[in-house]
């Protein structure tokens, strides 16, 4: 910690600062370079696609129950516990003049693991069976689920290594504009609807073993083939796509150059994070309380939405018959639709918060999550007390519902992707923190409930019977609340307006008293 210095006449201690250049002389970037930077994210979402169509349905067929299923996504909260705000951490200490740039290194790190993971993943059963897993069918794959499971972990790590430094990257080219800040979240939310898009059609099409015959093996079948084939996609997209943002600008053109006296002094990392909390202001602290609650609402639908397919819908059991899988390729068609609208969303979405201010927005948004989880557990009722005839097959009118609520998604997604990091980014950057520190809190904020969904979603389930309506009560109850809670307590308006600033340089009074004006 620095030392003390001097303020109105007492002592007080102070955070270390980063000294700038004046803003005159940092050009903005082009709206399209803008564009481009953010284009990684499509590499990124293609993958989560992948996982949230494919792996849940995998990972059953392995062997795992489904009371434990939730337990393997524990990786991924857990990983962002850690690496997201340390990686924001490490990068914002990155002079912005490094020849390979502050935030560049970070994403290709966590891009060259993905890749590496997504093989672990794809060729477990395969890896499991050199390793000596039993050539018996049913028999337990104990070496391929392990396998999977590193390989599962890797993948998250790879993914929370390379999201936060890719938006700490748009906020600090976007700087104090909170408008271009806006519309640059709007753009990566863009591209993650198009990774969407493409992974989940991906992940809906069943014949990627024929187009890649030498996926398929003793220890992997068709729907393992598929995963496999789907993967290799992935790694190319991904290597596409993180070329096109690293070179889309050089860093030090358009961000402030530091003062490299400035961080002579550092803090330890878990210090830094956690006492920074003691600076935010309320409306910081009610963008972070509307985040979680968000965040307890999606994730029971990204651990089982098409596993909710697969068995509310078509009936089905991911270890006795085909129904099953053909429910999880027609959630994966549903998720595709969902983000189609997801993109749509993301064009129209800083005119909405230009309109109706970005708290309304967001807070509407969570209603509607509320109204399509609570749809969802209308149709599993319904669908559990009608008989679906010989075929066995679900009803049109109950697969069209389903899909309808998967496609509505796809706006309060974009919403989700979009307005809490702005929100957040504009709403710290006065503070004098570091946008990868920003974005590292951000996702405490999203990861501690997920940890929460992740321990108690499986076992609950099993609780109640077995399905997945348990989990989606509890998302449709945190929607409700977050939309009350982004409605009545956050600004309209997703800037901030301070009349001090702080810390180094609010007085004392500020620093206990005074944070300024808000709107």
């Amino acid at each position: 910690m620095p030392p003390a210095v001097a303020a109105e006449g007492g002592a007080r201690r102070s955070r270390p600062s980063t000294s700038v250049t004046p803003p005159a002389t940092v050009p903005k970037v082009p709206l399209r370079r803008l564009l481009r930077a953010a284009s990684v994210a499509c590499g990124i979402q293609f993958g989560w696609a992948l996982q949230l169509s494919l792996l849940t349905p995998y990972v059953q067929e392995l062997g795992i129950p489904h009371a434990f299923a939730s337990l393997v996504w524990l990786c991924g909260p857990l990983s962002g516990l850690i690496v997201q705000p340390l990686v924001g951490h490490l990068s914002d200490k990155v002079p912005v003049d490094s020849p390979l740039g502050r935030r560049r290194p970070f994403i290709v790190g966590g891009a060259a693991t993905i890749a590496l993971s997504v093989l672990i993943v794809g060729f477990s059963a395969d890896l499991g069976r050199l390793m000596g897993d039993s050539k018996e069918p049913g028999a337990p794959r104990l070496r391929a689920v392990i396998i999977y499971v590193i390989g599962f972990w890797l993948l998250d790590v790879g993914n929370n290594a390379t999201q936060g430094p890719c938006r700490a990257l748009l906020a600090d080219l976007t700087g104090k504009d909170h408008r271009r800040t806006r519309i640059a979240n709007a753009y990566f939310s863009l591209f993650m609807a198009l990774g969407n898009i493409l992974g989940f059609a991906t992940g809906a099409y069943g014949g990627w073993y024929s187009i890649f015959p030498f996926t398929i093996t003793s220890a992997c079948s068709i729907n393992c083939a598929n995963l496999k084939s789907a993967f290799v996609l992935d790694i190319i997209v991904l290597a596409i796509t993180t070329f096109i943002t690293v070179t889309s600008v050089q860093e030090s053109t358009y961000v402030a150059i530091e003062d490299p006296n400035a961080h002579d002094t550092q803090e330890a990392f878990l210090w830094e994070l956690f006492g920074s909390f003691r600076y935010f202001t309320l409306p910081i602290w009610m963008a972070l309380i509307v985040t979680a609650l968000t965040w307890t609402g999606w994730f029971p639908f990204i651990l089982f939405d098409t596993d909710w397919f697969g068995r509310e819908v078509y009936h089905g059991d991911p270890d006795k018959d085909l129904v099953y899988h053909a429910g999880v390729g027609m959630g994966s068609l549903g998720l595709m639709m969902n983000s189609v609208v997801l993109g749509l969303t993301s064009v129209v979405l800083e005119k909405l918060c230009r309109k109706w201010g970005a708290g309304l927005v967001w807070g509407v948004s969570n209603l509607i999550m509320c109204f399509c989880f609570s749809a969802m557990l209308i149709i599993a009722y319904v669908a559990g007390n009608i008989d679906y005839g010989l075929n066995g097959l679900p009803p049109d009118g109950i697969v069209i519902a389903s899909l309808v609520v998967f496609t509505i998604l796809g706006a309060p997604l974009a919403v989700t992707y979009s307005i809490p990091y702005a929100m957040v980014s504009s709403r710290i950057e006065p503070l004098g923190l570091g946008q990868g520190l920003a974005m590292g809190i951000l996702n405490l904020a999203i990861v501690l409930p997920q940890v929460v969904v992740s321990l108690g979603s499986g076992p609950v389930d099993q609780l109640f019977g077995g399905g997945n309506s348990p989990s989606f009560a509890v998302a449709a109850i945190a929607s409700f609340l977050g939309g009350l809670v982004a409605i009545l307590g956050l600004p309209r308006s997703p800037q901030i307006r301070t009349t001090k600033s702080f810390p180094p340089r609010a007085s004392a009074q500020g620093r206990h008293g005074h944070h300024g004006h808000h709107r």
